[in-house]
Order: structure tokens, then sequence, then C-alpha cells
């Protein structure tokens, strides 16, 4: 995918005074959340995140924004603004510094640290700028105000960007929690101060717009969590994001209050909570916490593991436990509790964890069965709230897939925001705000740029498209001897198949036809090694089709004599 949006054209020029916005990923999918902000050819960066692979990408470890769109102008870059600390949101940065490794990094105390942990790992010390809620400092043509949100994660902020093009306001993700484990609310009356100045755009997170009603309160998980613990027998198993500081503070605080232990599992786990803890965000109980190599002298009624893996990823600690491929094990008596919501996209390898826990006989509590999790994203309810108190002139919903965005958008609309100011714009759209009115452009390319080991942006659409046969549909290698003089097979044909439940003598049927139909190639006077390789794979691929019912990856393979 080179190019969403064919029907769109390229944008003109920035027009003098206008302010242009140009999201290169998160909106149309959960993930590799990124805006580009343009005015008077400088650019600002909101957030630079990755996306997580589906079943359909094979070998694929992440997927990052198509940064091509600033090849060229990364010296206009004034800064990253990063709005909290989760890997949807900071997990590229570390790609786009490989291109200019000083671009400033903008952001609060927990989000830096983590960002300063995950660049250490790719050996770049980054140059940060530190702020804080209510803080307001200037970059270049731009005036950045940051404003508390609550969200699944402390530390998180709203930026409000203003340009003479107008004021920008991008949420970031967001909820209106009341009651946050952290007393940190939401800064709503900073947001009722922006909208009474005036809020060209707004920017505004989308994930939960189908979701009726206002959240539930993250103190509410709290006595759900130590009910669950106490009806534990065994070992207790909780699965979240390296990054959910508040649900792993109430995991401590219930195993403190039922004489637990915990010990963390997975390297990101380890490492987060330990900046965390370093910094103040996480209190854990004297005593609480135990290295992994503990564990053997504790009764299984005494241990918690927290651990990565709730979206099933097939690496992480989880899911290497259910497959019993990891040297943490789960059987009878013991509970696993998957402590986040299920990201769109992610059912299948989720429930096929599930599958493989309960089939190990453990008890699996989930947010279908239990109230073990409430979503760091706003609800209609309170999207509704916002947008009565911005009073916006124009929206973009951001962070979503499409159903999400759409959602969003008939929100601001029933608020009172005319439909046409409502701005519908997936990956690659170009919008241009001038003289108050935000429109739509053009578009650019936006591809998916995969990461695969050490290769980055190597792997094209179609070689994973190869993967998917190869996992699929099976691998068939022909290889034929012909006389380059008579055009006879001298030797072969040899057919090798794999990923093929039939015995092999099923292609004896075929390999008379593969030769005559050789031999007649070279007789007519198409006797070029790659013309006769063509014959090869269109004689065997049109007979495994009907006789197989199979679309296999099919190599030919012709040598001279």
């Amino acid at each position: 995918m080179s190019h969403p949006h064919p029907d769109l054209p390229t944008p003109p020029p920035l027009a003098a005074g206008a302010l242009r916005v140009v999201a290169l990923g998160g909106l149309g999918e959960i993930g590799r959340n990124m805006s580009v902000l343009e005015y008077d050819g400088r650019l600002l960066i909101i957030d630079c995140g990755v996306l997580f692979p589906e079943d359909h990408q094979p070998g694929v470890d992440l997927i990052l924004p198509d940064f091509s769109y600033l090849q060229g102008r990364l010296d206009d870059i004034e800064a990253i603004v990063l709005t909290h600390g989760h890997e949807d949101h900071i997990g590229g940065v570390p790609y786009l510094l490989r291109q200019r490794r000083d671009i400033p990094i903008i952001g609060s105390r927990l989000t830096l640290a983590f960002i300063e942990a995950k660049l250490k790992e790719h050996r770049i010390t980054p140059t940060t700028v530190l702020v804080a809620e209510e803080q307001k400092i200037k970059r270049g043509v731009f005036d950045l105000e940051f404003v508390a949100v609550n969200h699944s994660i402390p530390d998180a902020l709203a930026v409000a960007v203003t340009t003479p093009a107008g004021t920008v306001l991008n949420t970031g993700d967001f909820k209106m929690d009341q009651l946050p484990l952290d007393g940190r609310i939401t800064d709503l009356r900073a947001f009722a101060r922006l909208g009474e100045q005036g809020v060209d755009l707004f920017m505004v997170d989308s994930t939960n717009a189908e979701v009726p009603g206002f959240v539930t309160a993250e103190r509410e998980i709290g006595p759900v969590l130590s009910n669950v613990f106490r009806q534990s027998e065994g070992r207790v198993v909780v699965a979240s994001f390296a990054s959910h500081v508040h649900r792993i503070q109430q995991v401590f605080d219930a195993a403190h209050e039922h004489g637990r232990k915990v010990a963390l599992v997975g390297r990101s786990m380890v490492r987060n909570m330990g900046i965390a803890a370093e910094l103040g965000y996480l209190n854990i109980p004297a005593g609480v916490l135990v290295d992994m190599k503990d564990l053997d002298a504790l009764p299984d009624d005494r241990i918690v593991l927290m651990c990565t893996g709730s979206q099933g990823e097939p690496m992480a600690a989880l899911s290497r436990i259910a497959n019993q491929s990891h040297r943490i094990s789960v059987g009878q008596g013991d509970t696993v509790i998957f402590a986040s919501s299920l990201i769109p996209g992610n059912e299948s390898s989720v429930y096929r964890v599930i599958n493989g826990l309960m089939r190990l006989g453990a008890k699996v509590v989930h947010s279908g069965n239990a109230k073990v999790h409430v979503s760091g994203h706003a609800p209609e309810g309170e999207l509704t709230y916002c947008y009565n108190i911005i009073r916006p002139k124009n929206v973009m919903p951001i962070h979503g897939e499409v159903r999400h965005l759409i959602a969003n958008g008939a929100i601001a609309v029933r608020t009172g925001v005319p439909a046409q100011n409502v701005i519908l714009a997936e990956d690659g759209v170009v919008v241009d705000l001038i003289d108050g009115q935000a429109s739509i452009v053009g578009a650019v390319p936006c591809g998916y740029v995969f990461v695969d080991g050490s290769s980055v942006g190597e792997i094209t659409e179609a070689e994973l498209k190869d993967r998917t046969i190869l996992s699929e549909e099976g691998f068939v290698s022909l290889f034929a001897v012909v006389d380059s003089s008579t055009g006879k097979v001298v030797g072969g044909p040899q057919i090798l198949a794999r990923g093929f439940a039939e015995d092999a003598s099923v292609f004896d049927d075929i390999r008379p036809q593969l030769v005559a139909a050789i031999e007649q190639s070279a007789a007519t006077g198409n006797a070029d090694v790659h013309q006769l390789q063509q014959v090869m794979r269109r004689t065997v691929g049109r007979w495994i089709a009907t006789k197989l019912r199979r679309k296999p990856m099919i190599i030919p393979v012709v040598v001279e004599a």
C-alpha cells in the first residue's frame, strides 16, 4: 500500500498563513499514531508510535509510520511532542531519530523516562525537553501549551498548538475518570479556557466513540482484583500492558493484602516498572516484589506473576506459558487475569491464548466475565461533554478505526459542530486550516513500513503475501535438465513438495505432461531458460489447482546441458 487514497490529488503548496495537518498513522487503525503540523515551512510532530502486526503479516515485528513524507525536510522539524508513554505513541521514535538524531523530544517526566530507556537500547542519546501540565513553551513558530489528561498511564498530556493560523488542540489518549488512583484528573478547566479563547481544530481520541456513557472509575477495579486473589487457590498470573502503572499498582496492593509475593516477567515489564518505581509513580509495598529465581521456594498460593502478553502476542510471556514453552507453567488451581482491554484486530490471538490456558486447567478471568479492567479512552458521554465545553470550530477525529472516527464525528455534529466542519480523514490525508476553515486538500503516500528483525522497510506487501502462501498453500520446486541443442529433457523433471498431505507419488501423473510441455515449447523456438521455467510453472500450477485444489508457491529451475 503506497498510496491509500488514489482518488485524492497531491496537495498543493501550503498557502501563506495556513496551517497543514498530515496524519501519518493512527487514523483508520489502532496504533502507529503520528501527526505532522506545518506552518511557515516549519514542522511539528505529535507522537510517533508503532502498530503491532496481525496474523496475515507473518514474521513482522513492528509496523512504523511512513516517514517518506519527511524526506528532504528533516531539518525543518522543530520537535517531536509525545503525549504519553504507550508504545503506539512512542515506539517509532528510535527509527525516526536514526534519520536525524538531534530532533528535540518534548514530553512529561515518565514519558521521557520511558523513551530514554528505549533509545538507550538503540544506542541513541536524545535531546529532551521536560514539560508538565499548565506549562507553555515556544518551539520556532509553534506556541505549545500542555494540559493534564487522565489515561491508563500516568503523566499523559494533551497539547494545544497555536500559530497565526489558529489553535489546534490534540487530546492524545484520554478519558475523564473523576476518581483516578493518582488523583490527577483531566483538566476540564483548561479545556474550557482554551474553548473560550477559540479552538480552531480539535483533534480528539476516537477509540471508544461507539461506547455509550461514562468510563468506570479505576478505583472500582481494586476490590474486584482483591476478590479474585481471595478466591484463587494456586498461582495468580496477571497479564497487562508493560506500561499500565495504575493496574500494576493495584496488583501489588492486592498481593500485599493477601500475603502474596509478586515477580515481574518480561524485559519490558521489568524495565518500565523499575522506572516507574524509581520516579515515584509506582509504590511497591515492602517485601512484596521478588525475583523470578526466588519463586521455587514459595508455595503456589503465595505467588503472583505480573507479565506481558494480554493481546495474545506470540512471543510474549503469556502466549509462551499457554504454549508450554516458558519456564513458568500453569495448571489446575491457578488463575490467569487479563487486565487490559481487547484491542480490535487481536481477538483471535487473545482467545487462542485463553483457550490454551484453560486447556491446561487454569481459570481465566477477563473483562468479558469480570470487571478486572476499564478502558483508558473516553466513551460517548465524555466526548459529548468535551465538545460542549470546548465548542471547537472544526473537528478531526483521531486514534481509531474508521468506524470509531465516524462515530466520533457524529457526536461532534450532535453537539452543534457543522457537518462540513467535521473532517473524517485517514492516514496520509492532508488537511489545511485556512481562515478558520479546515478542509481536505489532498493526500500523500502513507503505506506500512515493516520492521522484520534488523530490516526496516525492506519487507513489502508482495513478500508478506509470499509468506502467507508458503504457510497456507505449501511449496513446490521443479528441476529439469534440457539439452540445449535438441530441446529434449535429459534429466528429471524432479518435483519436491512441502506442506502437502498427499504422498509424493501423487505427482507421478504430471511428470509426462511436464516433459511434453517443455519439449513442445523448445520445438516452437521458445527454448530460452526463463521461458521454459514459466512453462513448467504454468503446467504444474494448473494441474495442482485442478487436482489438489491448492495454489502453492512454485519455484522452477531449468539447467541447459
